[in-house]
């Protein structure tokens, strides 16, 4: 990363935060709505981008099937301990058996 990449980042982040306090409420009500997906957009996005790449290559193997049945396990609501149990396991039988 460039200096100047840095610096223009860095001033980015910079102009949002000044946004933010001189706008206050305003602008936090219109995008009320909008801001509560972006936390778990961005997390999910990261663990695909995990589960699917090595390096900057694209990579399917046993992670991208735990992610799987991690889902699965969220989508039917199971606990918490229990999706990441059944994750990891699955991960662990699939790098066995291939």
């Amino acid at each position: 990363m460039s200096w100047s990449s840095l610096i223009f980042l860095s001033g980015g982040a910079y102009f949002f935060k000044l946004i933010g306090v001189v706008a206050g409420d305003r602008l936090s009500t219109k995008f009320e709505s909008f801001t509560s997906f972006l936390p778990p957009a961005l997390f999910s996005s990261i663990i695909v981008l995990m589960s699917v790449t090595d390096g900057s290559t694209l990579v399917l193997d046993a992670r991208l099937v735990g992610v799987g049945v991690g889902a699965i396990a969220v989508w039917k609501k199971a606990p918490f301990i229990f999706v990441v149990l059944v994750a990891m396991a699955s991960t662990a039988i699939w790098r066995t058996v291939t």
